[in-house]
C-alpha cells in the first residue's frame, strides 16, 4: 500500500508541473485579458440571470440556471472548502490561500469562456438527448479530428469524478467528531459500515438521474452555505482580535513562504507554496477542469453567454467566500501551529476550540451536507462522460462503479485520495483548456453579439 501511495503521489506531482501550470493559469489571465476583464464587468447581470428574470421554460435543456450553478458548486462547495483548506494551511501556511485566491479570480474568467462553450456546442447523444461539456464542445467546436482529445478528456473523468476524497473526509470526520468522544473504537470494520450506509443513501440520489439530483442540491447547497457562513462568523467573532493579524499574514506569508512545509519547486520554497495553493484552488472551484461545463451545458437557455456569466459565480462564491471563511477560523484560533492534524479534523479541531460543546456537531452537519451533495453532483458528470464513450444507453453502468469506489473512499489514506483526484483533475485540463483557448475568439464574438442585442453595458442594465 506505502508503494501505492508513493507511485500515487509522484504521478501527482508529476502532471502538476510547470506546463500544466503556465496552462491552466496563464491561459486563464489571457482569457480574463482579452475579454477586457468581463467576470468583473457584469456581475449585476449575471446575479440577475441566476434569479430567473430570463428564465424561459421553452428553452432547450434540462435545468434552471439556478440548478446548474446550484448542481456545479454541490460538487466544488464540499469538502474542498473544508478539508482542502485545511491541507493547504497544514503543507504551506496563510500565505497559500493568497495563491488560492489568485487561482479563484482567474478562474471565473476560465468558468466563464468553458461553460459558455458547453451551450455554444451542445451536442447529442446516442439517444439524441442534447448534452453539454468539454467533450462535447471539443467535438462541435473543433470538428471531428479533435476526438481522441475529447476521449481522453471523457477518460480520465471517469476517474477524477470518484468521490473518494469526500467520503474518506466525511467518514474521518464522523469518526473524530462523533463516534472516538463516545467512546466507539474506530477502525476498518467501522469505515466498511459507514461506507456500506453511504452507498445506500447515494443510490437512491443518483439512480433518479440529472432530475432528481438537481432538485436535491438545489435544495441543499444554499442551506449548507448559509449554515456553514454562520458558524464561520460566529468563530470570527471570538477570536475578533486575531483577525486582523492573520488576515494580513495572508499576503505576507504569500511571498514569504516562512510557514511552507512541502517540496521546492524550481528550486525555490515560494514556487512550492505557488503550486500548492493553485492546486488546491483548482481542486476547490474546479474552474479549467472541465467538470462544471457538464452542468451548465444541461441548462435551459438558448443563450450560451448568459450560462456563462452564472457559472463565473462560482469561483467567487466557493474561493473567495467559503474557503477564506474556513482559513480564517483556521487561522485565528492557531489550530494550525498546535496541532498536527491535517483535513477534516484540523478544522474540526478550529471548531471546537472556538465553539466548544456544539461547534464540532455543527461543523458535522456542514461536512454531511458539503460531502453528500458533491457524491450526488459528481456521479452525474461520470455518467455523461462513460455516454460519450460507451453510448447513452452504458452510461448508468458508470453508477455501479461509483457506488463501490465510496467503499475505497471509506478505507484508504487521506493522502493517495487526495494526490489520486488531483492528479486526474490535472490531466482533464489538459483538453479542457487547449480546447478553450482555440475557441475563446468565438466566445467574445458571441459575447459582443449578446451584449449588443440586450443593450447591456458594464456594471448596469439598459433594457
Amino acid at each position: 500500500m506505502d508503494t501505492l501511495n508513493n507511485f500515487i503521489a509522484e504521478f501527482a506531482s508529476f502532471v502538476w508541473g510547470l506546463p500544466l501550470i503556465i496552462l491552466l493559469i496563464g491561459g486563464g489571465f489571457y482569457l480574463l485579458v482579452i475579454s477586457k476583464f468581463l467576470p468583473f464587468r457584469f456581475l449585476v447581470h449575471a446575479v440577475q440571470v441566476l434569479r430567473g428574470k430570463y428564465d424561459d421554460p421553452n428553452d432547450p435543456g434540462e435545468i434552471t440556471h439556478f440548478q446548474a450553478l446550484a448542481t456545479a458548486l454541490a460538487a466544488t462547495v464540499g469538502l474542498g472548502n473544508i478539508a482542502g483548506v485545511a491541507v493547504a494551511i497544514a503543507i504551506g501556511g496563510p500565505g497559500a490561500i493568497f495563491w488560492m485566491w489568485v487561482s479563484a479570480v482567474i478562474g471565473m474568467a476560465t468558468k466563464f469562456f468553458t461553460c459558455t462553450l458547453a451551450v455554444m456546442y451542445r451536442g447529442k447523444d446516442s439517444e439524441g438527448k442534447i448534452q453539454g461539456g468539454p467533450m462535447y464542445f471539443i467535438v462541435e467546436g473543433l470538428g471531428k479530428k479533435w476526438k481522441p482529445l475529447a476521449v481522453f478528456f471523457s477518460i480520465a473523468a471517469l476517474v477524477g469524478c470518484l468521490p473518494v476524497f469526500q467520503v474518506n473526509q466525511l467518514i474521518q470526520a464522523l469518526n473524530v467528531i462523533v463516534l472516538n468522544p463516545n467512546g466507539v473504537e474506530t477502525g476498518l470494520g467501522t469505515n466498511l459500515l459507514l461506507g456500506c450506509i453511504l452507498v445506500a443513501l447515494t443510490s437512491v440520489v443518483i439512480f433518479g438521474g440529472l432530475s432528481r439530483i438537481s432538485k436535491v442540491v438545489g435544495r441543499l447547497v444554499p442551506a449548507m452555505v448559509l449554515l456553514y457562513f454562520t458558524s464561520v462568523i460566529l468563530i470570527l467573532v471570538v477570536n475578533m482580535e486575531q483577525l486582523p493579524q492573520y488576515f494580513s499574514m495572508i499576503f505576507t506569508d504569500a511571498f514569504a513562504a516562512d510557514n511552507y512545509k512541502g517540496d521546492s519547486f524550481l528550486g525555490g520554497m515560494l514556487g512550492g507554496l505557488i503550486i500548492l495553493g493553485i492546486r488546491r484552488g483548482a481542486f476547490s472551484n474546479e474552474a479549467g477542469i472541465g467538470t462544471s461545463p457538464m452542468a451548465h451545458g444541461a441548462a435551459k437557455t438558448n443563450e450560451p453567454v448568459r450560462e456563462g456569466l452564472v457559472a463565473m459565480l462560482g469561483p467567487a462564491i466557493d474561493t473567495l467566500v467559503v474557503c477564506t471563511l474556513t482559513a480564517l477560523a483556521i487561522l485565528v484560533t492557531g489550530v494550525w501551529q498546535s496541532t498536527d492534524n491535517n483535513g477534516v479534523s484540523l478544522t474540526a479541531a478550529a471548531f471546537d476550540q472556538a465553539l466548544p460543546f456544539f461547534g464540532n456537531y455543527l461543523l458535522m452537519i456542514c461536512i454531511a451536507i458539503f460531502s453528500i451533495s458533491s457524491l450526488f453532483s459528481y456521479s452525474y458528470y461520470g455518467t455523461k462522460c462513460l455516454s460519450f464513450l460507451l453510448g447513452a444507453d452504458k452510461g448508468h453502468y458508470y453508477n455501479y462503479f461509483y457506488i463501490i469506489s465510496i467503499l475505497l473512499g471509506a478505507t484508504t489514506s487521506l493522502s493517495m485520495m487526495i494526490n489520486l483526484i488531483d492528479g486526474f483533475f490535472a490531466l482533464m485540463a489538459i483538453p479542457t483548456m487547449i480546447s478553450t483557448l482555440i475557441l475563446a475568439p468565438r466566445v467574445l464574438k458571441e459575447a459582443k453579439a449578446y451584449f449588443a442585442r440586450m443593450k447591456i453595458r458594464s456594471g448596469e442594465e439598459t433594457n
